[in-house]
């Protein structure tokens, strides 16, 4: 259970639920709105309905339920295995396939596969929804994660990745002709005001992000580049692309809703990864091919 207290400091005739979306605590409107149906939130000590309207001074009393755990069951789901050894797994990841179990999302996930196949030989830091993951990408983007099978591993893997220094590229195919052969975009990334879902370039307030980024192709109406990540914040890179107007094709969220192409999702690939081992203390660094779809549309365009 996680309790959350908010003050009102704005004299501003809206409501309850629209007060706490604007809040930046991380809950949908329709979270919200459950909420308040559950009487989990009260306005000084008293159960309201969505449609109430905040007055200045007034304390609203949040009371999250801890999430019920999923039965997750371990699933014979073939995976692309490049590299194995007793402390981590590197699996290049296909498109359309989750990294881990969620309330819609509880079978046919890479965890679900990790767990037939690892046995119980996953780390378990991240807790039982997330065995063996230390860092993840979207649904739609293919390529390369790490995959840690102890808890020495995964604190290994894991202060590097909050220290920056494990190496990630990523290839991209994106909208309009990129002019400059190269860029940076910095700046910090936090939850959108309005959509909960998505995320957008915010003040200080947000967390920072740096992405590198260089141009490998110009096409007519498009550029494919390769984008090298200092930080790794939750849809950074078609975050930031969609920042400098130039967002990443097939991305129906933070770009176009419709495309010439017929693509499920962002154009996007973890081609290389590269870190130092936790036992051995060497650095390696894995490549991964591009997928076919990719392949595809760069010799269409």
């Amino acid at each position: 259970m996680q309790d959350i207290r908010l003050e009102v400091t704005n004299n501003e005739d809206i409501r309850i639920d629209n007060h706490i979306n604007l809040a930046g605590i991380g809950l949908s409107r329709s979270h919200i709105q459950k909420l308040i149906k559950e009487g989990a939130i009260k306005v000084n000590g008293k159960e309201v309905k969505s449609s109430y309207k905040v007055s200045l001074g007034e304390l609203i009393e949040i009371q999250i339920p801890s999430p019920s755990e999923l039965d997750i069951k371990a699933e014979d789901i073939p995976l692309d295995i490049r590299y194995e050894d007793d402390d981590l797994i590197i699996v290049n990841k296909p498109k359309g396939m989750v990294v881990h179990p969620s309330n819609g999302h509880i079978s046919g996930t890479l965890v679900n596969a990790l767990m037939y196949h690892c046995k119980d030989n996953l780390s378990s830091i991240n807790g039982v929804l997330r065995p063996g993951i230390v860092h993840r990408i979207d649904k739609d983007t293919t390529g390369l994660l790490i995959v840690c099978k102890n808890d020495k591993s995964h604190n290994f893997i894991a202060d590097q990745l909050r220290e920056h220094t494990i190496s990630r590229k990523y290839h991209a195919i994106v909208h309009g002709v990129i002019k400059e052969d190269s860029g940076v975009i910095e700046n910090y990334i936090g939850r959108h005001s309005f959509d909960r879902k998505k995320f957008s370039v915010v003040d200080e307030s947000g967390k920072y992000a740096y992405t590198k980024y260089r141009v490998l192709q110009r096409f007519k109406n498009y550029t494919y580049i390769e984008c090298e990540l200092k930080t790794g914040r939750t849809h950074q890179i078609r975050v930031h692309m969609a920042y400098i107007l130039h967002p990443l094709l097939g991305d129906g969220i933070y770009g176009y809703s419709k495309s010439p192409f017929e693509l499920n999702g962002q154009c996007l690939h973890a081609k290389t990864l590269g870190f130092v081992h936790p036992s051995s203390l060497r650095y390696m660094e894995f490549d991964s091919e591009l997928p076919e779809y990719f392949e595809k549309l760069l010799n269409k365009l």
